[in-house]
This record gives C-alpha cells, sequence and structure tokens, in this order.
C-alpha cells in the first residue's frame, strides 16, 4: 500500500532517476544491502526519495572496495561505518600520495626527452619503481586463503589510525628491547617477557585465527621474494627475528 504523500517508484524508474543498473537493485535488495521500501500488491519493487541517501553510501562504499555483504553489516552499525571510513581516507590519501609521485616522474621523463635525444634511464627506473609500488599495494594477499582474506577485511573495521599508530609504536619499542637483549638464553626471563610481548601483538592483527596466522607465516618465511620496496623497508632484522623464534621455541611454540 502506498503511504499517503510519499512518492514511490517502480524499480526501472528508481534506477534511472539514481543513474544504476535494474541488475544492481535486484542484487542489492537479494543480499540484503538495499530493500525496497514497499512492494505493490503484484509483488513489484517499490522505492521512495528515502532509499536515495542509503543508495548513494552504498556506490561510496563499494568505490572504496568494500564488499556487499560487509557494507550491509557496517550501515547496521554507523559507529563501525564512521571509522571505516576514516581508515578507507588515509588509504586513499596514501595512494593519492603514491598516484602523485608517479605522475610526477613520468612528467620529468616526458621533460626530459623534448630536451634531450637519448632518453635518462634514471628517470626510467624511478618510472618503473613508483608503478611497481603502485602494483605491490596488495602484495601480501597472495599468502593468505580467501577464508583469512574475509576475516582480514572483517577485522579492519576495527582499526583505526589511532590504534595503527599505537600499535607501530608498540612494534618499534619491541624491537628495541628485543635487540638490546640478543645475549640473553631463549629460556631466560627477560627473553620470555619478550616473547610474550610479540605474541601478544601479532594477535592484534590475527585476532589468535589460526588460518590468518598461516598466511602470515607463510609471508615471513618468503621474505626473500617480497618487492623491494617492503623488503628494503622491513625494520625485523634477522637477529630479532632468531632471538624470538628461539625463545618461542623454548615455549614449544612457533612465532
Amino acid at each position: 500500500m502506498k503511504p499517503r504523500n510519499t512518492a514511490l517508484y517502480r524499480i526501472h524508474e528508481f534506477a534511472e532517476a539514481a543513474g544504476v543498473t535494474v541488475r544492481a537493485l535486484h542484487h542489492y535488495d537479494r543480499l540484503g544491502v538495499l530493500k525496497p521500501t514497499h512492494r505493490s500488491e503484484r509483488g513489484y519493487r517499490l522505492y521512495s526519495d528515502r532509499d536515495l541517501p542509503r543508495l548513494e553510501q552504498i556506490v561510496v562504499l563499494r568505490f572504496l572496495g568494500l564488499p556487499l555483504k560487509q557494507i550491509r553489516d557496517l550501515l547496521k552499525d554507523k559507529s563501525d561505518l564512521r571509522q571505516k571510513l576514516r581508515r578507507q581516507q588515509q588509504v586513499l590519501v596514501e595512494k593519492r600520495s603514491q598516484l602523485d609521485k608517479a605522475i610526477q616522474a613520468i612528467g620529468d621523463a616526458e621533460r626530459s626527452l623534448r630536451l634531450k635525444r637519448e632518453p635518462d634511464w634514471k628517470l626510467f627506473k624511478q618510472i618503473l619503481k613508483e608503478i611497481e609500488m603502485q602494483n605491490d599495494t596488495d602484495w601480501t594477499k597472495k599468502y593468505y586463503s580467501e577464508e583469512a582474506k574475509v576475516k582480514i577485511e572483517r577485522r579492519k573495521t576495527q582499526w583505526s589510525p589511532e590504534l595503527q599508530a599505537q600499535v607501530s609504536k608498540d612494534w618499534a619499542d619491541l624491537f628495541a628491547d628485543i635487540e638490546a637483549s640478543l645475549d640473553e638464553k631463549p629460556t631466560s626471563t627477560k627473553a620470555q617477557a619478550l616473547a610474550a610481548r610479540w605474541k601478544k601483538l601479532v594477535q592484534g592483527f590475527t585476532g589468535g585465527d589460526a588460518e590468518i596466522q598461516k598466511g602470515l607465516n607463510a609471508m615471513y618465511a618468503d621474505q626473500a621474494n617480497w618487492p623491494e620496496e617492503p623488503k628494503k623497508n622491513c625494520r625485523i632484522r634477522p637477529e630479532v627475528q632468531t632471538f624470538i623464534r628461539n625463545a618461542m621455541k623454548a615455549q614449544g611454540e612457533g612465532c
């Protein structure tokens, strides 16, 4: 039944007005992301103007790369949505910075070719470096199963820039404390306390999930094959890894 003073649109009318496809609206309905406000007596989907703001949120979150099932859950909890948008904003700002560097490198190379007959190979290498950084953004995903990837994305909704800053500081402090304790025996009280701190920080990422931990272990076991930038910026020295590995073995565990 149509409410008084409320304009209702058949699905093709709403799709045309909103600039989306009928197929997309069918899909959103099936997943429970955007249900039509009403149904006609014959079962036709009927949308109202009040459905448009939710559709706008869906479109924005899809642009940010979020899966529809996660969007559905986020739209149920506005606090999670706000946190998620802040995190995605930070990711996009970093992505924009990387793209600006790549554009600048290509512009420098183009200007060099106008002024010289021979190409400047240093500029060419800089272009390759910036483009490789773009392609390497998701290089870690290959180490995780599909199940683990879904779980990681779900855990990201609980991650904020403030939390990331604190975790980064905690890891930096731990690395420094381990490097100052490399002469400790793996079974010593100090070594075991450092191992406990390591384990706690790792669990902050994995949530104690065995599938995520499996992918994380695979990634660090393959460190020799990491892209150049992550490999160069990795702050975990081999001596630190060996120290923690030995301390964990003393507990009968792996890191």
